[in-house]
Parts: structure tokens; C-alpha cells; sequence
């Protein structure tokens, strides 16, 4: 049976109840990703079909193992050893040095917990990131907590063994000095490193803080990262003042790039690091940031704490008035700041400019061009599939699309992409001038491309 002979009505229940039990929010323009996971999820829990499985669902009683199931079915596993660098840079350079610098001596404690840790590789960055500045780290009172809805990444992630694509954006030798290889090819982690995390299953929707068998209290440092997008607003805005409860006074939290939100972390301090946005647990209106100032070193800029997160620092401040807003002050704000480098700012901009004019397709455009910088290739393609339904005439951006494939060796997809643009470019003189290309013409992409369809791919 065909998922698709589930009703309409049925999709919209068993999506409610997927929010209601999970916290993950699946839309109608992710039906066809609930279609893929609840067919799995059927085939495992022993049911012949989708529908017969969408029926029972929301006619039944479901234990926890069967939700856990069904969860990890609905949940992707995409990650990599630091992954977003730029965070990790942030937390080497900036936070664990202060937090050391003010620990030593004093209790030597430092709690680190990757909060959606899927199959391992965040948490064991984090304990070897410890393990790289803190010599003497076998003093401390160490606990890395690693947690996660689904258990079967759980499993993966304690065994501690990854194939190559794991190591994709791995600095030089770092495979080599933590890992050994085994007989099928793959690399198991060096066993202390291994045991300085702990797993642990934990639902974040459902899961009370703390949760009883879990401490996750008074955590310096915690990352929730590629998991608020997935949430509904009502469980999103839940599980951000949860992680700040389970914060030490001065802890800090790391989301996504593509997560950040004035709205929904106003109770924490903003702080802008270089190419990234971690959050304070601290009041406002209790301390200002700037009374905030740890002892950097001198050759090493601290990173400016957002005087007022509520309004992005870059726009100048006025006592009389607000400061100018819209469309095209987001759009201003965007690209300046992607081309200083400055990608979580930018990505942050980007949004609001969606958020202000959600049809403009330069908007999604710009968007998915800073998440391919930050090399999220899968956000971009996503944004870059909005642009062109909203414009179909935008040829850079069916450009882009191909140029992702072909990265990803998918001839025919690029070829298809290719051809759309050649389509749309050749109805233009060849020195027109494209719209969000900086100056490129017509002609000039068409030289491109046909280069890159002779060439093939790389």
C-alpha cells in the first residue's frame, strides 16, 4: 500500500500528535519526510502499511519504546567531528580558558552536555577539545553528558567507531592521534576519550528538567544545536527556558546559526564571537554585559557582548528614535556582513529579511548563498529550492542548485539544473547585468557553465 492512502485528515492528526509526544513539527511542506519515517517506523513496529500503523497511533496507548521507535525514524543523523567551527573556535578561544582560568583551585568542576548528541561526534569533539587545553584534565571533576531522543544513535555513539565521512571537516592528523582503525575499514575513538562521556536517552519535548535519572543541572556549558528548528514555537519556547535552568549562573548555550533568535532566548545575553552567537545565561537587567571581562590574551580580541539583544548591533542606536527597520535594511545588513566573513551574523540577518518579506526569492537566495559558506550544503539546497519556486526565472540560483549536485557527484541532477539556467539565460543579452550576482552577466554565466558541463565533475 502506497503511504499516500493515508487521508489528508489522518496527516494532519498523527502530525499533532508527532508535536505533542516529540516536539517535532512536521508541516505540510515536510509531509513527504513524515510519509518516509512514519513507512519506516510501520515496517518496524509490525504493522503491513502506513495507514494501518497512522491508525493505530492515534487509537492507542504507545509505551515509550514504541514512541522512541517511531522517533527515530523522524529524526535525521547528519553530523561530523566539529562540526560549525566556528563555535568550537569560540569555545577554545574564548569560554573553556575563562571558565578554567576561574575554576582552578577552586573545586576544579567543568559539566559539558551535548544535548541532541545524535551518533557521538559532538560530544567526543567536546571532551577532546578539553583534552587538547587542559593539561592536567585528569584533576578536574570532568562529566561530558551526551542525550538524545533516538537509541539507536545512542548505541552508535557509545561504541565510538566512525567511517570516513564522520572525519570530513577534521584538521590535519586528527584521525591519526585520537583514533584506531579496525578491520572494516572504519575508526574506533581512543578509550579515554571514550570514557569521558556518558549517554543517556532523553526526550527534550517530554523529558521534565531534570529529569530524574539524568543530572543536568548547573551545567557550564550546553549545546542544543539543529534542534529548535524541528520544534514546534510552543515546545521550542519550552526547551529554551529548560536549558536555561539547567545553566550555571555564567553558563553558556550553543544553538545553530540558523537558531538564533532574539525572541526566543531574550533571558539569555546575545554575545558575538567571531562568525558565531552563543548565549549568557544572565540578566539583563540585572548585569550589564560589559561588566562581563575575562582575561583574554592581548593579541586575541574578547568578543563583544550585544549591549541590548534585542537589537542587532551593527544598526546605529538613536535616543529619539528606533533604529530603521525592513526589508531593506535587513538585506543591507546581510550582505555586508557575509562579505566581512561574518556568516552566523549574516545568516541572522538573512532571516529577518525572510521573516519581513517571506516571497522575496533574493532573500532565500542570499540566505542559502551564507549557509553554503558555512557549509550546511542540505539548508542551502532547501533555501535554494524556495528561491526558484517563487521565482522560477531566477537562473543564479538554478545555477547553485546545480553546482551543489554536481559537488555531490550527481551528474544527472546537476545536468537537469544546468540546463535551466542555460534555459533562462539565453533569453537575455549577454552583457546584462544579473540580479544578486555582483556584477556578473548573462553572458558571462553561460561561459561558465558550459565550461563546468565539459568538464564534468570534479
Amino acid at each position: 500500500m502506497q503511504v499516500d492512502a493515508v487521508p489528508d485528515v489522518l496527516w494532519l492528526r498523527v502530525s499533532e500528535f508527532i508535536a505533542r509526544n516529540t516536539g517535532l513539527h512536521f508541516p505540510a511542506e515536510r509531509r513527504p519526510d513524515l510519509q518516509r519515517g512514519l513507512a519506516a517506523a510501520a515496517a518496524e513496529l509490525g504493522f503491513a502499511d502506513s495507514a494501518s500503523c497512522v491508525d493505530w497511533l492515534l487509537s492507542a496507548s504507545v509505551t515509550r519504546p514504541q514512541l522512541n521507535v517511531l522517533a527515530s525514524h523522524l529524526t535525521i543523523g547528519e553530523t561530523y567531528f566539529f562540526r560549525e567551527r566556528k563555535t568550537f573556535d569560540a569555545l577554545a578561544e574564548h569560554v573553556l580558558p575563562e571558565l578554567f582560568r576561574r575554576r582552578r583551585g577552586r573545586g576544579q568542576r567543568l559539566r559539558l552536555w551535548s544535548a541532541a548528541c545524535s551518533t557521538g561526534e559532538e560530544p567526543y569533539s567536546l571532551a577532546i577539545l578539553v583534552r587538547q587545553l587542559l593539561p592536567d584534565w585528569q584533576d578536574w571533576n570532568l562529566t561530558i553528558l551526551a542525550t538524545d531522543i533516538n537509541e539507536r544513535f545512542l548505541r552508535r555513539a557509545a561504541a565510538g567507531v566512525f567511517g570516513e565521512w564522520s572525519f570530513r571537516d577534521s584538521p590535519s592528523g586528527f584521525k591519526e592521534r585520537y583514533f584506531t582503525p579496525t578491520p572494516d575499514g572504519r575508526f574506533e575513538i581512543a578509550a579515554d576519550i571514550k570514557n569521558c562521556v556518558s549517554f543517556a536517552h532523553m526526550n527534550l519535548a517530554q523529558d521534565r528538567f531534570p529529569p530524574p535519572a539524568i543530572d543536568t543541572n548547573a551545567m557550564d556549558v550546553i549545546f542544543c544545536r539543529n534542534v529548535l528548528i524541528y520544534f514546534t514555537a510552543s515546545h521550542a519556547r519550552k526547551l529554551a527556558e529548560n536549558l536555561r535552568h539547567a545553566l550555571a549562573d555564567e553558563g553558556w548555550l550553543a544553538v545553530s546559526p540558523s537558531e538564533c533568535s532574539q525572541a526566543l532566548f531574550s533571558r539569555f545575553v546575545a554575545v558575538n564571537f567571531p562568525g558565531s552567537i552563543l548565549y549568557r545565561k544572565s540578566k539583563v537587567e540585572e548585569r550589564s554585559p560589559s561588566t562581563w571581562a575575562p582575561s583574554f590574551d592581548a593579541a586575541q580580541p574578547p568578543a563583544q557582548p550585544l549591549a541590548q539583544p534585542s537589537t542587532p548591533p551593527s544598526l546605529p542606536l538613536c535616543a529619539e528614535a528606533p533604529p530603521p527597520q525592513g526589508p531593506q535594511v535587513f538585506s543591507l545588513q546581510a550582505r555586508a556582513l557575509a562579505n566581512q566573513g561574518r556568516h552566523a551574523d549574516a545568516l541572522a540577518w538573512s532571516e529577518r529579511w525572510i521573516a519581513s518579506d517571506k516571497v522575496d526569492a533574493a532573500a532565500h537566495y542570499m540566505h542559502a548563498m551564507i549557509l553554503q559558506e558555512m557549509g550546511e550544503h542540505e539548508e542551502a539546497r532547501n533555501s535554494l529550492q524556495r528561491t526558484v519556486y517563487l521565482q522560477p526565472d531566477f537562473a543564479l540560483a538554478h545555477f547553485a542548485l546545480g553546482n551543489l549536485a554536481r559537488a555531490e557527484t550527481h551528474t544527472a541532477q546537476a545536468s537537469r539544473h544546468f540546463a535551466n539556467a542555460l534555459h533562462l539565460l539565453r533569453g537575455c543579452p549577454p552583457n546584462a547585468l544579473l540580479p544578486e550576482s555582483d556584477g556578473m552577466t548573462a553572458g558571462r554565466l553561460v561561459e561558465i557553465i558550459a565550461a563546468l558541463i565539459g568538464r564534468g565533475p570534479e
